[in-house]
């Protein structure tokens, strides 16, 4: 890669996501919220968890949502729900987050990783049906980066061999896919509202959305001891709660979430028509998706050098993620090397997510795009 640094340097450090500006935003309905359920006395499995479920699975077109502490719990128990365990093999992306794959170990199966499509990053249908075998009891796509995974294939081929598809979707909150929600499109589907997702709690939070209703009335009973009614278990259960304070708190950002994720998008179009580099590769989208970019991901084969040369243009970045789960420590004893997942590693290798939260100013955005275009 050539540099040449045309480019004005800032004073200021431009966030790769500023948490604070939303909150700021909010402050007023945030704090009355805070104050609602302080003055209540009632913190665990209220009103305002109840009503954010409710709202939460209308947003999400499903009949169901059951809030949990956190996303990866939220994949776990819809696992263990569906008795998926020992001896149980999961499809899964090999390009994700390793959360996906530990939902898989913590419930007792196995990961079979399949790689992505190489435009998308997304989990490829036309390679899932060779990995499938006797054991696999799911599809676990995820919809990575904010784009939806092609749905309509990975059902038909759950169909043809009766598994079940669980949707990650950790980092897609009111992406659309040919036109309906992500987290209506399988049997279930796992949420995550870590602090810097798209609609995103002040502190841990998770939730499952399904139309399946004896599936949602077994996960009350799991996020809870394994009980229905006080001190009376009927299974095994786990403590993973979602409280009704980051209930309230996701109550209020639920109503502003289109807007956000309408100034996301509004970013995504100015860089995929502004950043013209032949070093790097723009993210591709699909006709039939329509993604909230909670992250915007390049490619550069020299990406540790444009790093730099935007680290040095007072642009923060981050690299989502630097090592795939197959060649992560934790899971060195399912036996894979470099070379198993080509494609993931490729993707490892060169990616690099520029800013694009809510609250990055036009002047920002140009400068990122001046920067990345020198």
């Amino acid at each position: 890669m050539i540099i040449k640094k045309k480019y004005f340097k800032l004073n200021k450090m431009i966030p790769f996501l500023d948490l604070r500006a939303p909150h700021q935003e909010l402050r007023d309905d945030l704090e009355k919220a805070f104050h609602e359920v302080l003055d209540s006395g009632w913190f665990t499995q209220g009103s305002q968890l109840e009503a954010f479920e409710k709202e939460y699975a209308d947003y999400c077109n499903v009949e169901n949502c059951v809030g949990v502490g956190n996303g990866l719990d939220a994949l776990n128990l819809i696992l263990r729900a569906y008795d998926i365990g020992d001896g149980d093999e999961v499809i899964v992306p090999s390009n994700t987050y390793i959360a996906t794959w530990l939902a898989v170990t913590h419930a007792g199966a196995t990961p079979v990783p399949v790689e992505p499509d190489e435009l998308t990053y997304n989990i490829d249908p036309k390679k899932i049906e060779a990995s499938i075998t006797k054991k696999t009891k799911a599809i676990m796509p995820v919809h990575l980066y904010g784009q939806p995974a092609d749905m309509d294939e990975i059902n038909a081929i759950a169909r043809k061999y009766s598994i079940k598809v669980i949707e990650d979707d950790a980092q897609s909150q009111g992406a659309l896919y040919k036109g309906r929600p992500t987290g209506c499109l399988g049997d279930a589907a796992g949420h995550s509202f870590y602090p810097g997702k798209n609609l995103g709690a002040l502190g841990d939070g998770g939730a499952i959305t399904t139309n399946d209703k004896e599936l949602a009335e077994k996960l009350r009973m799991l996020r809870s001891y394994g009980s229905r009614i006080k001190y009376s278990h009927e299974i095994q259960g786990f403590n993973s709660r979602l409280d009704d304070l980051q209930a309230a708190f996701l109550r209020v950002k639920l109503r502003k979430l289109n807007e956000w994720n309408s100034r996301r998008k509004a970013i995504a179009k100015r860089y995929l028509e502004c950043l013209k580099n032949p070093n790097i590769t723009l993210p591709f989208v699909p006709p039939w998706a329509d993604p909230v970019w909670h992250l915007f991901v390049i490619q550069s084969d020299d990406r540790d050098t444009f790093k730099k040369l935007l680290d040095d243009g007072g642009i923060s970045t981050l690299i989502h993620y630097p090592i795939p789960p197959h060649l992560q420590k934790a899971y060195q004893g399912l036996g894979y090397t470099l070379g198993n997942f080509p494609v993931s590693e490729k993707m490892a290798k060169g990616c690099l997510s520029l800013p694009i939260g809510p609250h990055l100013n036009n002047s920002d955005v140009s400068h990122v795009i001046s920067v990345c275009c020198s």
